[in-house]
């Protein structure tokens, strides 16, 4: 992935520590303390559609983050993220309805158990690649899919189950203006423990795995092992997203978790940049507010001359499910390392502006 960071003159790495950092510079850890210091106001001033809309970039990110994993950062395929995010979901309502357990410990069992469903279909999945990779995902969508509409202790089969809300010391996170921060805690933990897992041995294991899987090997790079555990993290990532959305709705359904919904997944981390963390949240956040800017022009258009002109009628609808298609492929012709690679470009032109070199 290209990437472009330039550092302030006098501001050096002197030991491999400083090199590794989370932040490349004091300003960019600073602006970060202060974005999250501004949603924390978010509720004050925002109202229920808004709030509504950042939760869904909160769960939906950190399931997202758990696909980037996957695919950006190991270099594996997944066609099947949305089934793992639906199992979480229903994992953690049942564990919460059936066996008592609180919702605040409901949400990371759920993880957990999403990951041992992910390390069972990433075993025999490690040993395959290309178009096979991509049919043993694809199984692994169909095949939850069904077991989602038939395990009626499980799911509630078709008709769905209940999910109780977070409730912490008898303080019940119900409402938007509550739950945000629910989300917005969950949100940073997961996305500094994955930069913070890139940083380590087993993180620079997953990338040389995507560089150059015969390099790698010969380096003494366990793929199989690799490979595997890139698909346990990312369905650990879904099942805490997967477990958030539940109990922010409240209620889970079978007809959720389709094809579609993981073709969105893989949306989001080409539109915000292949193995880049912080073009993950990028991504999520365009994916979802782009139906919703999409329903703005829809509005416009409807009952204008463009419309007849057209003859769109009741197939405008539609314009919100085309729109993420094409917008993908625009992006994947001309703009294939996503909004994190243009936002480095941005940045780095101002920073050598008014020179060009």
């Amino acid at each position: 992935m290209a990437s472009v960071s330039i550092i302030p003159s006098g501001d050096y790495k002197t030991s491999y520590g400083s090199d590794t950092t989370i932040f490349p510079t004091r300003t960019s850890r600073n602006f970060a303390i202060l974005g999250v210091i501004l949603l924390l106001a978010c509720p004050a001033f925002m109202d229920r559609y808004w709030l509504s809309l950042l939760i869904q970039i909160g769960y939906l990110g950190i399931a997202a983050l758990g696909l980037n994993i996957l695919v950006g950062f190991t270099g594996q395929i997944s066609i099947g993220h949305s089934a793992f995010f639906g199992f979480g979901a229903f994992a953690s309502a049942w564990a919460s309805n059936s066996l008592g357990v609180p919702v605040a410990l409901a949400i990371p069992l759920a993880g957990v158990m999403t990951t041992l469903v992910g390390l069972l279909f990433g075993m025999p999945a490690a040993r395959l690649k290309g178009l096979y990779l991509a049919i043993a995902t694809l199984a692994a969508q169909y095949i939850l899919q069904d077991f989602f509409a038939r395990a009626d202790w499980f799911t509630g089969g078709t008709a769905g189950t209940i999910a109780e809300p977070l409730t912490i010391f008898g303080f019940a996170f119900d409402t938007d203006e509550r739950f945000f921060y629910v989300a917005l805690v969950a949100l940073v933990v997961m996305y500094i423990l994955a930069t913070n897992l890139m940083r380590t041995r087993d993180g620079r294991a997953l990338v040389a795995v995507r560089d150059h899987y015969l390099s790698a090997e010969i380096m003494g790079i366990n793929l199989t092992k690799y490979r595997t555990m890139s698909f346990g993290i990312s369905a650990f990532y879904a099942g805490i997203g997967g477990a958030l959305y539940a109990h922010y709705l409240q209620f889970v359904s079978v007809e959720g978790f389709t094809i579609l919904f993981s073709i969105q997944f893989l949306g989001m981390i080409i539109i915000g940049g292949l193995g880049s963390i912080m073009g993950t949240l990028m991504g999520t956040a365009f994916m979802v507010f782009l139906p919703e800017a999409m329903q703005a022009l829809t509005k416009l258009v409807s009952g204008t001359a463009l419309d007849t002109a057209l003859n769109l009628k009741d197939n405008i609808a539609f314009l919100r499910e085309m729109s993420i298609g094409l917008v993908i492929i625009l992006f994947l012709v001309f703009e294939p390392d996503g909004l994190a690679h243009r936002w480095k470009q941005i940045k780095a032109y101002w920073k050598l502006y008014p020179f060009s070199h």
